[in-house]
């Protein structure tokens, strides 16, 4: 039986940022972010013995033709797409386009749009089965051993999906077809065991088509690992991971010492990013950094994560600095108390400049994320964030940044608020992609687009320049500035004006 797990091409406004992304975005300059979920679905699968296929067509930059022809020539049986809210209709066409082609393949969407609405999905598209949760690889294994079963004989029709009773009912979380009838399973749980995955093939999943073209690498080849699902936190009412990691859990550390070796020895791999929602702390920090030291493993790869302000006394993020930690990715979002409160960040920007300066002090570099365009903020609001973020990177206390527009994406508390207050402005998915202001406010648009431009326009700002300037060390150092100015200059144009 075959599998292939894709990413077909789409339409849109530049490089769509699909797999592996929690906040949806076009670029007009190329980023492949290692789809960790999928790879670790493929890798599952291929473990059990099926054959796989990965065909990511948008990190291969390859034509919809070229992605038909590979499906007609591989023949899956089974077909497995990621999406998510701005490319929903797209995706909802290519299922009905492949099903229109290739009758018998079965056709799986999984993803946080539709875990928030599954059978939207289902009405809008002939698509088979959708996977509601995070934990979509082990049901996709689930499906694929009671559809290989059936095609063998062992079962039918009606007992594909099993009755309440029956000890080989598919588990919670899965719609599905019953003749002319929409059913599902229930709610998702989470509760698979992480530490039983198989160690991503990275071979299988084609890792070097994620290994260059990502702006938080300084060196290359670099790669991904993901320890945990998703976030410790997990309370930010903007985070479409929310929907589907309601509960958070992490492998064992030596398991991900164990893969960091195994790709030091075999890939070559020179930086490392943990895409963890938030990488884990206390004693499982303890134990991952003293393992990073005494395998040696902190002299041959440098580590980037997920954390949070306030997580971490100065002590740690030294700790972190002997292990071979390099960048550390904040969740700025705001720099305004209301604002902090009302999406559940959890701390005070008090607490974020501090953060900041300890990570820089212990010798790590600060990347923040910033966000624009909440419906309660007023314009003198929205530039108290501009004037916060440029603040930490002209002073050196953030060395890098993302800024963006914030979206109330389905699922999440801030679009139930905003649904039930009516302060949308639209639900047309096609829209949800961060370059435009789909909840209502005060400030126009273009003054939200501005605010954007305004934060990565520091780039070019004389001390801030000089400060990048002086912290050169070697040629990866040069290297770096100019991918970051690469990157600037597109980010520019993901949010220039419209007039």
């Amino acid at each position: 039986m075959k599998i292939m797990v894709a990413f077909p091409p789409l339409a849109g406004k530049g490089c769509p940022m699909l797999g592996q992304n929690r906040q949806f975005q076009w670029f007009n300059n190329a980023c492949y972010i290692y789809p960790m979920v999928p790879a670790f679905a493929a890798s599952l699968l291929k473990s059990k013995g099926y054959d796989v296929v990965w065909a990511d067509h948008i990190a291969e930059e390859k034509k919809y033709s070229e992605f038909l022809e590979l499906v007609k020539n591989e023949k899956p049986d089974v077909i497995m797409m990621e999406t998510k809210t701005p490319v929903i209709k797209q995706h909802w066409r290519i299922v009905d386009d492949l099903k229109s082609r290739f009758p018998q393949i079965v056709l799986v969407l999984v993803g946080d749009h539709v875990t928030a609405f599954p059978k939207e999905s289902m009405d809008n598209s002939k698509v088979d089965f959708v996977l509601t949760g995070g934990d979509y690889d082990f049901l996709l294994l689930d499906i694929c051993n009671r559809l290989k079963n059936y095609s063998t004989g062992e079962s039918s029709p009606k007992s594909l999906i099993g009755e309440p009773s029956s000890s080989h009912q598919l588990p919670a979380g899965i719609w599905y077809r019953e003749g002319n009838e929409i059913r599902s399973t229930g709610v998702f749980e989470l509760d698979h065991d992480l530490n039983t995955l198989p160690v991503i093939d990275r071979v299988l999943t084609k890792w070097h088509l994620y290994s260059v073209k990502n702006g938080n690498y300084k060196k290359t080849p670099g790669t991904y690992t993901m320890a945990g699902r998703d976030c410790w936190w997990g309370k930010c009412t903007f985070c479409s991971w929310t929907t589907i990691y309601p509960k958070f859990r992490v492998c064992e550390p030596e398991k991900l010492l164990d893969e960091i070796g195994m790709l030091i020895e075999k890939y070559g791999i020179k930086e490392i990013m943990d895409d963890t929602g938030c990488f884990p702390k206390g004693e499982w920090l303890k134990r991952f950094c003293e393992g990073m030291i005494g395998r040696g493993y902190n002299n041959k790869v440098i580590l980037d994560c997920n954390m949070r302000f306030g997580a971490l006394s100065f002590e740690e993020y030294k700790l972190m600095k002997k292990a071979g930690f390099r960048l550390v990715l904040f969740g700025l979002e705001s720099a305004n108390p209301e604002t902090l409160e009302k999406v559940n960040k959890g701390v005070k920007k008090e607490t974020i400049i501090e953060s900041c300066k300890l990570a820089r002090k212990a010798g790590l570099f600060p990347h923040i994320t910033i966000m624009f365009g909440y419906p309660w903020e007023k314009f003198a609001e929205v530039m108290k964030t501009v004037k916060l973020g440029k603040y930490l990177m002209r002073k050196g206390y953030a060395y890098t940044l993302q800024s963006t527009i914030v979206i109330p994406y389905p699922g999440t508390p801030l679009f139930k608020k905003c649904d039930k207050e009516g302060l949308l402005n639209t639900k047309d998915w096609d829209r949800y992609d961060m370059r435009e202001q789909v909840m209502r406010s005060e400030v126009p648009e273009e003054k939200i687009a501005e605010a954007v431009r305004s934060v990565y326009s520091v780039a070019f700002n004389p001390e801030f320049m000089l400060r990048k300037i002086l912290a050169i060390r070697d040629w990866s150092d040069v290297r770096y500035i100019f991918r970051a100015v690469k990157h600037v200059i597109g980010h520019l144009m993901d949010f220039k004006s419209k007039k």
